[in-house]
């Protein structure tokens, strides 16, 4: 019942790597990012469900911001029952970060990095045709 007026503590982040290593992106927006993998948590808004992949993104190197990248069930399971099996942690994962680097293209500053990435049934059918992921 409290639920709705007391928002519940996000859990602890899973699957980073142990030395994080950091990455550069050159979005065609022309800004230039480096980021990290921080890791993933199972995520639970709007009556919509899934993995929550959380970045460190920077564009400056002395500012950085964590950029989450919400992977929905809804649209993982559109494209597997298509597809008739399931994807592997290592896909999903490669589904969230090919929708950062859309993100980073597709935006027109680093301010505007600070909205969710919110991964939608065509854009995992997309990002998996790129991959040549069957």
């Amino acid at each position: 019942m409290f639920d709705r007026w007391l928002p519940r503590k996000p859990q602890p982040l899973t699957g980073a790597p142990a030395i994080r290593r950091q990455k550069t992106y050159s979005g065609q927006s022309g800004y230039v990012y480096q980021y990290y993998y921080e890791g993933h948590r199972p995520y639970k808004r709007d009556r919509q469900g899934g993995t929550e992949y959380v970045f460190d993104v920077s564009s400056d190197r002395k500012t950085s911001l964590a950029v989450s990248v919400l992977v929905g069930d809804a649209a993982l399971e559109d494209w597997q029952s298509r597809h008739g099996r399931t994807l592997h942690a290592s896909e999903r994962y490669a589904v969230a970060k090919m929708a950062l680097f859309q993100a980073f293209d597709e935006r027109p500053n680093p301010a505007a990095m600070s909205v969710d990435v919110q991964v939608r049934a065509a854009d995992v059918e997309a990002i998996l045709i790129t991959l040549d992921i069957e």
